[in-house]
């Protein structure tokens, strides 16, 4: 049986500094934005696809809209799983094969393409959507495209492309978002010619109907073998894969998720990905696009939830006129339609630089999955506070009883595993920062390492000064002071002057905030959380006003409409931003530290008192899987955050 791997907390960050990509080749606006400099060109004029490309997609999303109307996705929700006939209407329509080369067999469209198809597809069910981009963004398909050999991809790519499901495995019972504790084992046999898996892996999306798996584990290191957590494609079907149980969740409630056990699993040596010890890394760098399939189906699901806003609240009246009419409930409405219009500018921001390849997106990618999938939750709730009972009510009993069958208290379930999977909110934040951050920590080198000694801060500090002596002196004066800079925006302009001078301001809040607290930076992370979601915002700013004026020249009637949209919008960002500036030095996080650790400790375990915990009595919290007694009834006792590398 696998054994966890026993890690200190260094050897833990080394593992995932290893992983990360530590080169920039390309520019990136959004590392430039934490940097204090707003390098608008790199996003303006708004890129957008070639004419031919946008035919292409609109003849493909016609037969996929038509496709779908055939769907119900009420029958996903009462039967908790997608109909055979749906899977295989999207294989004979190539969706499988959507970002696979024509080479292989593919239909090679585009990002863009891909996030309005999943999109398109999320409306009728969110878990159609997991089920396409689960195998397309992080199963089979992307890591071989990134690092796969050719006779890999002439092997497999062929067979994802015509409906072979595919599936992604790095998550364990006992390993979220610290993988270098993984317990999977990729042990060397027959002379190096295979390997043999050993382990249990959690949370498997597509993993209970794949056939082709992404498996990550670890090989030991021996002669001839360089070892390290590496990936694998293995066969869904070899002797020795068990899928012990479907996992049933709160919403997509369609995914096929399960836990997976492998027991001496033979896979040949042809089949490794990449080199033994660049599994992490292939998933990070998979995962810089595809992050960007969960913005554009959140992004799908928001603008649902402002029609329906925007139906219910003219129809319904309450105290003689419509409830849309009444301030409490316009505020919402205004929320939900400018935050829509960013996020859809994110998207499209997005996708477009994904296919374009001159800039290095991996920071705008993160921020993307991180901003909306979290604002996306902060609209599907504010729709059910306006639809009321209606909307905690279920689409099956509104029918019933003849009412419109809006499925708000699915939506609103269903988006609320976008917050977790590829990449918890609270450690994309840490991930953004340390990307953020990159240049500082470099700068300092001494200064920013816990173990370093003080002749070596010392000489540490001398290095650094002469990079903050060039750098801090350049923040205090921008375009954004410049009454007529950006003009060509219009009325926007002042917008992105706001996001300019804020770009400075968060850069020398950070060094603030390196200088404070050096080594430590890394463990204060409500600041870097902060900084984090500052940047976020930043950036939706910066896409919804380029957008709208790439909108205005192109047909002036939808230019003006998208002006409002972004005007509004900037306003509604510009109030956020200035909170989290105020927050960053005031703020109550040492206290709720010490507060917290008083609980850990038990000092408070009389404020729990007067309740039933039926959890009781049914088995650890933790399971050690030597020793367990019935995997399902234990396993419904455990959750563990996702690692910030995978998706369910």
């Amino acid at each position: 049986m696998a054994q966890q791997a026993q890690v200190t907390e260094e050897q833990a960050r080394a593992v995932a500094e290893e992983s990360r990509e530590s080169g920039w080749d390309k520019p990136s606006f959004a590392k430039e934005l934490f940097l204090g400099r707003f390098p608008l060109a790199l996003i303006h004029p708004f890129p957008t696809p070639t004419e031919s490309d946008e035919v292409r997609t609109a003849d493909f999303l016609d037969k996929l809209r038509q496709l779908l109307t055939g769907f119900d996705g009420g029958v996903i929700e009462r039967e908790a799983r997608i109909p055979d006939e749906y899977v295989r209407g999207l294989a004979e329509l190539g969706c499988f094969g959507m970002k696979i080369s024509a080479e292989y067999g593919g239909l090679d469209m585009s990002q863009v393409a891909y996030n309005r198809a999943l999109m398109l597809v999320s409306t009728v069910h969110p878990s159609l959507g997991a089920l396409l981009s689960a195998h397309q963004s992080i199963g089979v398909p992307e890591p071989l495209k990134l690092a796969g050999s050719d006779e890999q991809k002439r092997k497999f790519l062929p067979r994802c492309a015509a409906g072979a499901i595919s599936a992604f495995l790095l998550t364990e019972p006992d390993v979220g978002s610290d993988p270098a504790r993984l317990a999977s084992t990729a042990t060397p046999v027959e002379g190096g010619q295979a390997y043999e898996l050993e382990g249990v892996k959690l949370w498997t999306t597509n993993g209970v109907v794949a056939e082709l798996l992404v498996v990550m584990a670890r090989v030991p290191k021996s002669d001839g073998h360089r070892g390290g957590i590496s990936a694998f494609v293995v066969e869904a079907d070899s002797p020795g894969i068990t899928v012990e149980r479907r996992n049933q969740f709160m919403g997509l409630r369609g995914i096929e998720n399960g836990l997976t056990r492998m027991h001496r699993v033979r896979v040949p040596a042809e089949n490794l990905i990449g080199r033994e010890g660049d599994g992490l890394r292939i998933a990070l760098t998979t995962l810089n696009v595809g992050r960007l399939a969960l913005p554009a189906m959140v992004t799908g699901s928001s603008k649902w939830s402002l029609k329906i806003a925007r139906e219910w609240s003219r129809e319904r009246v309450q105290w003689g006129k419509p409830i849309g009419k009444h301030e409490a409930v316009a505020r919402k409405i205004a929320f939900m339609a400018a935050t829509t219009y960013a996020l859809d500018a994110v998207v499209e921001l997005t996708g477009q630089m994904a296919d374009e390849g001159r800039n290095d997106i991996r920071i705008e990618a993160a921020l993307a999955k991180l901003w909306c999938s979290e604002m996306a939750c902060v609209i599907a709730d504010d729709l059910m506070q306006i639809r009321g009972g209606r909307g905690y009510e279920t689409a099956d009993s509104l029918a019933a009883r003849g009412e419109r069958a809006a499925p708000v208290e699915q939506s609103l379930r269903d988006l609320r595993i976008n917050r977790i999977f590829e990449g918890a909110s609270e450690i994309m934040r840490l991930l953004i920062a340390r990307e953020a951050v990159d240049a500082h920590l470099n700068a300092a080198g001494d200064l920013a390492k816990p173990d370093s000694d003080f002749r070596q801060k010392a000489a540490a500090a001398v290095g650094a000064s002469g990079f903050y002596a060039k750098w801090l002196p350049k923040l205090a004066f921008g375009e954004g002071q410049r009454p007529t800079a950006f003009s060509e925006f219009g009325t926007l302009a002042s917008h992105l002057r706001f996001v300019e001078r804020s770009s400075r301001k968060l850069a020398r809040n950070t060094f603030y905030g390196m200088a404070r607290w050096q080594a430590k930076l890394e463990q204060k992370q409500g600041f870097l959380g902060r900084i984090v979601d500052i940047g976020a915002e930043l950036f939706a700013m910066s896409a919804a006003c380029v957008r709208a004026e790439a909108q205005r020249g192109a047909d002036p009637e939808i230019g003006k409409q998208a002006y409002e949209l972004a005007e509004m919008f900037c306003q509604q960002a510009t109030l956020r931003i200035e909170a989290l500036f105020g927050a960053l030095w005031s703020n109550t996080d040492s206290g709720d530290v010490a507060l917290t650790n008083n609980v850990l400790d038990g000092r408070y375990t009389w404020l729990e008192s007067g309740i039933l915990d039926q959890s009781e009595g049914t088995g650890p919290w933790i399971v050690e899987w030597e020793a367990r007694e019935s995997t399902e009834t234990n396993l419904a006792r455990r959750f563990v955050s996702p690692s910030a590398e995978v998706a369910l």
